[in-house]
């Protein structure tokens, strides 16, 4: 059974303070991104090149839920140039209590894939680390590439 990858957490932020961190795509993943990531349309990361793609923005929600559908993909690590491309990533946003649950999911990205490994410890990483911190603490850590890629053995080719 193939399972996307998911994973949550929990702050004292506000659902508007949390989308709002969201959209602030590099302050938490990275400063190599292209066009506005806070309206809807497209955007384009990449890293080096061993990773770019070009995202839309297809759901803006304030305080409840923000989508992208990765357009195309590129990864210089895996056999399968396929992985990533129509998957869909998505932040929903609970208000539970006097706290506010991130739930990120990255509908596609199953362990079958070849990048799975390295793609869902980049995710862990950014999400429950660089965005997390940037909700409540004011400051993400975006442009964590070369420390993932160096622990997973990942050249620039």
């Amino acid at each position: 059974m193939n399972h996307n990858y998911s994973t949550s957490f929990m702050v004292e932020q506000s659902p508007e303070e949390i989308f709002a961190a969201i959209n602030n795509v590099r302050g938490w993943w990275s400063e190599e991104i292209e066009g506005r990531t806070d309206e809807l349309g497209e955007f384009k990361y990449h890293y080096q090149n061993i990773h770019r793609c070009t995202i839309e923005i297809t759901e803006l929600v304030p305080g409840n839920k923000v989508a992208w559908h990765i357009i195309d993909n590129y990864f210089n690590f895996v056999m399968d140039k396929s992985e990533w491309k129509n998957t869909d990533i998505v932040f929903e946003i609970t208000k539970k209590g006097d706290k506010s649950e991130v739930r990120f999911t990255h509908v596609g990205l199953v362990p079958s894939y070849e990048c799975y490994s390295v793609c869902s410890d980049a995710w862990n990483t950014y999400i429950n680390g660089s965005l997390r911190n940037l909700i409540a603490e004011g400051k993400g850590k975006p442009n964590q590439n070369e420390q993932i890629a160096n622990k997973h053995g990942l050249e620039n080719a």
